[in-house]
């Protein structure tokens, strides 16, 4: 029996032990290593083999990511780790570090409880590594840290041993600064690493060693050992006396919880049903005997079996033939086949209970973030909150008309596997719309759709999804229903700038009814005043609509129709037919007709959906644009080129530190601007050159700049050049 059947077999019989159960992902910065550390966890744990580990990257076993060398699935892989004369089992989820794939670091950090973050010690704290910690952190995710490339220090910078541990203090102190920042209050302190309790370890992942204090006791290896291997560069022997899987997985399990422990704080954040209720209490205590609570972070699509379900059971046990309701869908669904995942190798099983990560077929019409439960109606898991939105669209058509069909069905597997991708058809026109993260990730997803799904396309040019927002307060505006009947007055203004932020941050439940109270507090805490937090009927992105009006008659009847005219109006503003973001709708007067036959949906939502268009017109509209920080690590004498190139983008230079013959710059820059930067950037500086980006939200388009990009937006839309004015909204 081979290494791997043997653990296979062990981890079979560690399910059932929640105790001995540790669910992480590694999460870091593109680049700091991550990957190459997931395979030496495996290789060591005899999952793979060690020569090929790091060369062989199995979480990459998708050829694009092998080829680009990033990792984009986050895949999952299970193995079997002795600790103190007991064994455990560590299912390890390995995440992108990609900004354009935040979208999967995210779900990661549902299904897992700890997280290692890996820090490189050359480059130290990065913009991504204060974004999946902020994920990680806001899923009540325990992290420890991993500093990795420490031969770097020596071999490159040629830093001593003095000048190695100040390098160490200042990462440590900048990550517990983030956790400080964000941890929830209960564990700020108790959650901070420290070197001295072995909540950090230093190694390097390619070259397979890694040290900690409790380590460095327990095998009697020091400090300056360790600098003396660096030094000599004998790091193979290294890796033999502090093997990296060996360090870095005991930290694991001495400093991570295991499921039973971490559901308890877990769940209530994740979960806003009833506490009390069975199926509460179930996933509270993580209890294999409860109905069944699963949530789905991924999917992915394996040409021989179809679509494969990937989720973490919360609450009871996952069993092959069993009937399960997915939330949101009518009907239940019977589960095919239930397996763990070893690399990538699925080992079909019987059942898999509470606490573990298991992969499923037969969850047809399930999609990332949906909540699987054995009884119908439970209250679904909080949506997952993506930090950065969609912000680059292009146009997909078939290349052969014959395609179609099957161009549909891949770009709904798509839309499916990756919920980052939006996919839409453009009514008027036919095309389908596919928006992403950024440049690359839709590069990536077409890619994809040509050589995976064998689908001919062509694709447009990428262009900017904008945001449409209003400057002031509008005047009172009446909106007429067709028969004439019902008359509605709405005002509209800027939505304050804490709301807008607490919606955008997804701090306040979107089900406003199921939740009244608490969001009605929250409101009156961000500065909204008691009458309005009262009110509100609708929440959509970032806008909010509110009653303000006394003793209506037949009002309540028709809110539930004046709220989808609302979410309408949210999908395309007046200005250039693109989403709202930051808008206040307030309704302060209606007039109804007393039958309710002349109050219909064909009456009422016109006649709101004119109202609050009418008002927007009325309140000064303007475009928002998407903005990115962007990072770049460049030489000193090469300053001049990269300030030069982002001066010709609209950019603003934010910030310039200098570390030894470097220069780090940060700015940030419209996304419209920033197609094609990766080659100019490039060739401005002979690729000598670091750079990275990251979302940062929408920003007012320029004043100048206002009239023409509206002009531009519409005419691709298919629209007259010039928005209505309100006139046009008072017929």
């Amino acid at each position: 029996m081979g290494r791997k059947e043997e653990n296979i077999r062990k981890a079979k019989d560690l399910m059932y032990k929640p105790d001995r159960i540790r669910n992480i992902g590694v999460v870091a910065h593109i680049d700091h290593g991550k990957t190459t550390f997931s395979d030496n966890l495996l290789a060591g744990a005899g999952m793979i083999s060690e020569e090929l580990a790091g060369q062989q990257l199995v979480l990459d076993y998708d050829e694009q990511e092998q080829a680009r060398g990033i990792t984009i699935n986050s895949a999952a892989a299970s193995m079997v780790h002795e600790y103190m004369g007991k064994e455990y089992l560590i299912n390890l989820i390995d995440t992108p570090g990609h900004v354009d794939f935040g979208g999967d670091v995210t779900r990661a950090m549902r299904a897992v409880d700890g997280a290692i973050v890996v820090v490189c010690a050359v480059e130290g704290v990065m913009p991504q590594t204060e974004t999946v910690l902020r994920q990680a952190l806001r899923e009540r995710v325990r992290p420890v840290l991993l500093i990795n490339k420490v031969d770097r220090l020596i071999n490159e910078l040629k830093l001593d041993a003095d000048e190695m541990q100040k390098r160490f203090i200042k990462i440590i102190t900048e990550v517990n600064k983030l956790i400080k920042k964000m941890a929830p209050d209960e564990y700020k302190e108790e959650w901070m690493v420290k070197p001295d309790n072995g909540t950090v370890a230093f190694g390097s992942a390619l070259h397979n060693w890694a040290i900690s204090v409790p380590y460095m006791k327990k095998s009697g290896i020091t400090f300056k050992d360790i600098y003396d291997y660096l030094k000599k560069g004998d790091q193979k022997t290294l890796a033999k006396k502090a093997p990296i899987h060996q360090v870095s997985l005991d930290m694991v399990i001495q400093h991570l919880p295991d499921p039973e422990k971490a559901q308890k704080y877990r769940i209530p954040n994740i979960w806003h049903g009833e506490h009390d209720s069975e199926i509460g209490k179930s996933m509270i205590n993580c209890d294999p005997k409860g109905p069944l609570a699963l949530m789905v972070t991924k999917i992915l699509i394996d040409p021989h079996a179809g679509e494969i379900t990937f989720g973490r059971v919360f609450s009871g046990t996952l069993k092959e033939g069993h009937e399960v309701w997915i939330s949101g869908m009518p009907k239940p669904y019977r589960i095919q086949q239930v397996a763990v995942m070893v690399g990538d190798s699925r080992i079909p099983v019987m059942e898999i209970p509470a606490g573990n990560i298991a992969a499923i077929s037969g969850l047809k019409d399930a999609i990332a973030g949906a909540t699987v439960t054995g009884i119908p109606d439970v209250e679904p898991f909080e949506q997952i909150r993506h930090i950065s939105e969609p912000v680059v669209t292009v146009r997909v058509e078939a290349k052969k008309p014959s395609d179609l069909p099957k161009l549909v069905k891949v770009l709904k597997d798509i839309s499916k596997a990756d919920p980052s991708i939006h996919v839409a058809i453009n009514q008027e026109t036919g095309e389908y719309l596919m928006s992403g993260m950024g440049e690359l990730h839709l590069e990536i997803t077409e890619y994809r759709i040509k050589n995976e799904h064998k689908v001919d396309i062509l694709v447009s040019e990428p262009t900017v999804i904008y945001r449409e927002t209003v400057r002031k307060k509008s005047p009172e505006f009446e909106g007429k229903s067709p028969n004439k009947h019902n008359y509605l007055y709405v005002e509209v203004e800027p939505l304050e700038e804490s709301i807008t932020k607490a919606l955008l941050e997804g701090e306040i439940p979107e089900n406003i009814k199921k939740h009244k109270k608490e969001v009605v507090k929250k409101l009156i805490d961000l500065g909204m005043s008691r009458e309005e937090a009262k009110g509100i009927f609708g929440v959509n992105g970032a806008n909010l609509i509110t009653d303000v009006t006394k003793g209506i008659q037949h009002l309540n009847e028709a809110k539930e129709l004046l709220k989808q005219a609302f979410d309408e109006v949210c999908q395309t503003g007046p200005k250039a037919a693109e989403p709202l973001q930051g808008v206040k709708v307030r309704l302060v007067d209606a007039k109804l007709h007393e039958d309710a036959i002349h109050r219909g949906p064909a009456q009422l939502i016109p006649a709101m959906r004119n109202a609050i268009y009418g008002a927007i017109t009325l309140a000064t509209p303007i475009l928002l644009e998407p903005m990115q920080k962007v990072y770049i690590s460049v030489p000193h004498e090469l300053m001049g080129n990269v300030s030069r190139e982002l001066n010709q983008r609209r950019a603003t230079i934010l910030d310039i530190q200098n570390e030894g013959d470097m220069s780090i710059i940060q700015a940030k820059a419209p996304v419209a601007e920033m197609f094609g930067f990766a080659s100019a950037i490039r060739s401005a500086t002979g690729g000598r050159v670091l750079w990275s980006t990251e979302n940062m939200g929408f920003e007012p388009l320029p004043e100048f700049l206002q009239d023409e990009i509206t002009r531009k937006i519409r005419e691709r839309k298919g629209l007259k050049p010039e928005p209505y004015t309100a006139d046009h909204y008072r017929d």
